[in-house]
C-alpha cells in the first residue's frame, strides 16, 4: 500500500515530520557572541548591540566569546575574571577618557575551526575617548581584527584566521559549559539539548490527530 491511497497521505505527513525532527536542531554557528557584565549580580548578559554601536561607559566590563551555538540562549558565556578593579588595575585613569574592561575567551578545542588551536583566554584594559564604541575598545588592546561586509565581528586578535559564522553540523561535540553556566541553564528552556523544540512537538500532535480523523472516517464511510 502507497502513500497515494485515502488515508495515508496524512500518516506520510506525520512520518514525514518524525523524521525530520532531529534536523529542526542541526545546525549551529561558530562566532564571536558579545557580552556585558552586569556588577551588581556578577552574570554575563548577551549584549543587546553590537560592539560597533554600544558606547560603555567607564568603568563597564565587556566579554567576547568564540564557541558554536544556535542563537543567544544557548551561548557559552566568557570565562575567566570579569572584575573591573583588577583587570584595570594597572591603567590609570585620564581626563577625557574612559577605562573598559574586556574578557576575551577564545573557546575550547571543540568550538575551534578544523587545524585551530583557541589562544588562552585572557583580559585587558582600553583607555579609550569618552564617547568611543567597543569596537575601538577592541581596536585599542586586541589588533588584528576581522569583519565580514555586513559588519559582523569575524576575528578578534587575529583568530580565528578563516571563517565567519559558518554553519557547524550537530553532530559535533557541545560546548563545554564555562564556570557557574550549570546553575543558570534550566532544562528544556532552549538551550540546545537536541531534541525537538515545543512548537514541533504541537505539530507533530496536530499531524497525528489528523491522521485519527481520517481513520473514523473512512471506517464510517465503509460501515
Amino acid at each position: 500500500m502507497t502513500c497515494r491511497r485515502l488515508v495515508l497521505p496524512v500518516l506520510c505527513l506525520l512520518l514525514a515530520v518524525l523524521g525530520t525532527a532531529g534536523q529542526a536542531q542541526a545546525v549551529g554557528y561558530r562566532y564571536w557572541s558579545f557580552w556585558d557584565r552586569d556588577s551588581t549580580a556578577s552574570t554575563w548578559v548577551y549584549a543587546t548591540q553590537g560592539p560597533s554601536t554600544a558606547r560603555p561607559s567607564d568603568g563597564d566590563v565587556q566579554g567576547f566569546r568564540f564557541s558554536v551555538s544556535e542563537d543567544s540562549k544557548d551561548s557559552a558565556k566568557p570565562r575567566g575574571a570579569a572584575d573591573f578593579a583588577t583587570i584595570c588595575a594597572k591603567t590609570p585613569a585620564r581626563e577625557g577618557a574612559k577605562r573598559v574592561g574586556l574578557v576575551l575567551d577564545f573557546g575550547t578545542a571543540a568550538d575551534a575551526p578544523s587545524g585551530s588551536t583557541p589562544p588562552r583566554p585572557r583580559t585587558a584594559c582600553a583607555r579609550i575617548d569618552d564617547d568611543a564604541t567597543t569596537a575601538d575598545a577592541l581596536a585599542a588592546v586586541a589588533k588584528p581584527l576581522r569583519y565580514d561586509t555586513n559588519a559582523l565581528l569575524c576575528a578578534i586578535a587575529g583568530y580565528p584566521t578563516t571563517g565567519c559564522g559558518d554553519p557547524v553540523s550537530g553532530d559535533r561535540p557541545k560546548t563545554s559549559a564555562s564556570p557557574g553556566e550549570e546553575a543558570e541553564s534550566k532544562p528544556g528552556d532552549g538551550n540546545g539539548d537536541g531534541g525537538p523544540s515545543v512548537g514541533l512537538l504541537a505539530g507533530i500532535a496536530a499531524v497525528a490527530a489528523l491522521g485519527a480523523a481520517a481513520v473514523w472516517q473512512a471506517r464510517r464511510r465503509r460501515g
